[in-house]
């Protein structure tokens, strides 16, 4: 006999609420098109929440430990309730919007919404990773990397067919699909799925591409730039959409680029600022001066005022982060006072003054 709460990883006594929170996430991890997904898993996980997510079915389960009917089209076994109780059950209704929940469901089950329309395919996603210089980081930069994926092969432009001449497939008829039943704990249902024969495509070539075997797909090294922008943190995602991996007859899927920013020498990020120390002679220091310091965007001139303690922050506004909506964050610089390591006699003659004087 199945655990259903142990499935969703709830106690016996868990709330109606807790017991759809547990759901979601295990039907979020466990769905079979997501890397590391089971479709045996996530059709436990299905079964499970149909019996608990119902108050009267899981008072039954509670009290005989089991679901009379349960399990692949237990639905079908019991003649008090049907299809549009199931629907009602899930939010929905034949007269109302649909639940969000069976909705998911059905989706996933039979890959077709409710408007009948089947899904479009999308290919697989990559994610690599890239090393930026801090600069770059900073201001924005292009990189430009080879990556070897599947794609649509060049010679049939994707087709699949070495030249137009195509017929209608016999598989499907040219309708692209064929009828598959299914079978769930929902019971059988006769959904379309795509055609293996044509690929969804309705017809095919008498004369399929050499070079990608009619399958309109080749594994091949591609170049593909990427567009960091300015003030990209380390660690975040870019999203090209459609450099992923090609489908025939459907969508490619998107690269991610999770970016790596190197620390620098001497600059650190604080937000939209920039951090520097600053060494100031003890003179400088008393007397204030100008100095001129290499930028990570160029040279530029501070100046030092009379009397500054170690540890104060020089602000020079504008020359910091760009940020997105426009603008650039400030630049930092904490005084680091040097004190000088060997004195000369006249210099030491000179502090002594000073020090008559209390300074």
């Amino acid at each position: 006999m199945k655990d259903y709460y142990k499935v969703l990883g709830v106690e016996k006594g868990a709330e109606k609420e807790e017991i759809k929170k547990a759901y979601r996430r295990l039907a979020h991890k466990y769905h079979p098109d997501k890397n590391g997904g089971s479709d045996a898993e996530f059709k436990h996980i299905n079964e499970a929440y149909y019996v608990l997510g119902d108050d009267r079915r899981r008072e039954e389960y509670d009290q005989f430990g089991s679901f009379p009917g349960g399990g692949a089209g237990g639905f079908q076994g019991r003649g008090d309730f049907g299809f549009e109780e199931i629907w009602k059950n899930f939010g929905g209704g034949f007269n109302g919007a649909v639940g969000g929940d069976f909705a998911d469901i059905f989706e996933n089950f039979f890959g077709f919404d409710f408007s009948g329309r089947q899904r479009q395919s999308r290919g697989r996603d990559i994610s690599i990773d890239i090393i930026l210089p801090f600069h770059d980081a900073i201001f924005g930069t292009t990189r430009k990397i080879l990556l070897t994926k599947k794609s649509s092969c060049q010679v049939c432009r994707g087709t699949g067919g070495k030249d137009d001449e195509a017929s209608s497939c016999i598989t499907c008829s040219g309708s692209g699909t064929v009828r598959e039943t299914k079978r769930s704990i929902f019971g059988t249902f006769t959904s379309l799925s795509e055609c293996p024969k044509c690929r969804g495509r309705g017809e095919v070539f008498k004369n399929p591409c050499k070079t990608c075997g009619g399958a309109g797909i080749v594994r091949r090294q591609d170049e593909i730039e990427i567009a960091v922008p300015a003030g990209i943190n380390n660690g975040e995602m870019i999203r090209i959409t459609g450099a992923g991996e090609a489908k025939q007859n459907g969508l490619s899927g998107d690269l991610y680029v999770k970016v790596q920013v190197e620390p620098h020498k001497r600059f650190r990020r604080e937000g939209d600022n920039l951090l520097a120390d600053v060494d100031v002679s003890l003179t400088d220091a008393l007397l204030g001066s100008k100095k001129e310091i290499e930028a990570l965007d160029g040279k530029i001139k501070i100046e030092i005022p009379a009397g500054v303690d170690s540890e104060n922050i020089l602000r020079v506004r504008g020359r910091g982060v760009p940020k997105q909506r426009g603008g650039r964050g400030d630049l930092l610089f904490r005084v680091k006072v040097k004190n000088p390591k060997k004195l000369s006699k006249k210099a030491r003659e000179i502090i002594e003054e000073l020090k008559k004087e209390g300074l």
